[in-house]
């Protein structure tokens, strides 16, 4: 650890000359003193505990109809949320988007059918839809078989250009290239660009057996996974090692490591190759197994003037799909959602640029100033986002008084009986009596939501943890959550 560990928080970036720094070296240990003193005892006890100094962290909590705090500790200060960024970036598009908003998929044809058969190509043509998976992109195809198409006689041509390309690394945020959470947006987006991989063991011989789901002809899947013996953990896949090997259109995936016998039958999902080649892979199996015929290639592209459309698959509406990024923290549907800001209240392409002026300019629109506000991609999977815990408690103050209330609320992770909170606080009392998003990452720990106090009284909490002992932070968060339902703080 450094000399002054300090340094890497974002108060001390603020310092632009040694005698300042210095200066401010000198104060804080009393600084620290005093908010630590402002802080329930619960609270204070559990940070203490996980060696988490007060001004790491910065805490609001204040009833959604009172013009003063219950408690605000170093809320001004910018913070680091994690996926509690997802917040904002749900509430802006139940408002701009409206709940009922759909995102489509769109098949055209690029020419004459005739007894079934295209002489042309097949356009396919993608406005983002965060949900269209193995099963939607199916019922897609069927409907194009229902209308007698059945031979393509010309190319698969992608259009994915209601979002622009931007470069996107899987491996920048934490070198997981393969975890489906840092794939990155893409207007034609399928099934997360994922396979699932299902282990289990053979009977016969007490090998490790290993199918993928989708099967997709360009990947071999090399299985050299052996049994291993020990009990079978929650993270059972840290024992699988895995390598993709891309070759052209086609790659291999080289499973290695030890499966536990205790697991029995286990899931993992991997995400592979980039999006057209995901699509191309998922596509002539599918349309084979229809009874389809296709012979050409894939490759991107857009309809030409006179294509004519063929079918179309909507998804299920945003309030749905909000719900889902809240309640599970999805890291890439919420970036679907971002760039669609963009792409809806700009002009496609949209970047993230876009995608971030949309959002400003309705948090002008709405009289909420949050000048410290710094949003890369809409998901809170970034090390440079930042916002105050003030900043969130307005927000959420915001949303308590909005028209898409009742969805927004709804979409939030209830303490004690679902989403990413379905473990937390589970036979407390406050179980089922709150409703927030939760955030995390290494070094920071974060949660904002709404509390139904034991008096009936909905208090909004906001708590965010920046440390390198932040994952510890998480009891004294839930004493806070504890203490706002008791009434005491």
């Amino acid at each position: 650890m450094p000399l002054f560990p300090l340094l890497r928080l974002p108060l001390f970036r603020r310092f632009s000359s040694p005698i300042l720094l210095l200066a401010a070296l000198l104060i804080f240990p009393a600084m620290a003193h005093a908010q630590a003193d402002s802080l329930p005892p619960p609270v204070a006890r559990a940070l203490q505990t996980a060696g988490v100094p007060a001004f790491a962290v910065a805490i609001f909590v204040q009833e959604v109809d009172a013009r003063a705090p219950r408690l605000s500790v170093n809320a001004a200060a910018p913070m680091n949320p994690a996926s509690v960024m997802k917040l904002l970036t749900t509430y802006a598009g139940l408002e701009l988007l409206g709940p009922a908003y759909t995102w489509r998929t769109e098949v055209y044809a690029a020419g004459p059918i005739r007894d079934g058969v295209l002489t042309g190509d097949l356009v396919l043509k993608g406005y983002g839809d965060p949900k269209l998976g193995l099963e939607q992109f199916w019922l897609l195809l069927r409907q194009l078989r229902a209308k007698g198409l059945r031979e393509i006689r010309g190319d698969l041509v992608l259009d994915r250009a209601y979002f622009a390309a931007q470069p996107h690394d899987p491996a920048r945020f934490d070198n997981e290239p393969l975890r489906p959470y840092n794939v990155g947006p893409d207007a034609l987006l399928l099934n997360y660009k994922s396979i699932r991989l299902d282990f289990a063991l053979d009977a016969a011989d007490g090998s490790v057996t290993v199918s993928a789901e989708p099967a997709l002809a360009q990947l071999e899947l090399v299985n050299l996974v052996k049994p291993g013996k020990g009990a079978c953990g929650s993270a059972w896949y840290d024992d699988i090692g895995m390598e993709f090997i891309p070759a052209g259109a086609s790659a291999r995936l080289i499973l290695s490591g030890s499966y536990s016998v205790a697991c029995g039958e286990k899931s993992r999902h991997v995400a592979v190759f980039d999006h057209p080649q995901f699509i191309a892979g998922v596509f002539r199996p599918l349309w084979s197994e229809l009874g389809g015929r296709f012979e050409g290639v894939v490759r991107e592209g857009g309809a030409p003037a006179g294509a004519r459309l063929l079918a179309r698959a909507e998804s299920p509406a945003l309030a749905e799909v909000v719900r889902e990024i809240n309640k599970f923290s999805n890291n890439v549907m919420a970036r679907q959602l971002y760039l669609t800001l963009g792409a809806e209240t700009g002009k496609p392409p949209a970047r993230n640029a876009e995608a971030n002026a949309a959002l400003r300019a309705w948090l002008e629109r709405k009289g909420l100033r949050i000048p410290e506000l710094s949003i890369e991609n809409g998901a809170g999977l970034s090390r440079s986002d930042r916002i105050s815990a003030d900043s969130l408690a307005r927000l959420l103050a915001a949303a308590w008084a909005s028209p898409v209330m009742p969805e927004f609320i709804a979409s939030l992770p209830l303490a004690g009986v679902d989403g990413t909170m379905r473990k937390r606080l589970a036979g407390d009392a406050i179980a089922g009596q709150t409703h927030v998003k939760t955030g995390y990452l290494e070094g920071v720990r974060a949660l904002a939501g709404y509390v139904l106090d034991k008096n009936g009284k909905r208090v909004i909490v906001v708590f965010l943890a920046n440390h390198p002992n932040a994952t510890a932070a998480k009891a004294a968060q839930d004493a806070l959550l504890s203490c706002v339902y008791d009434a005491s703080c």
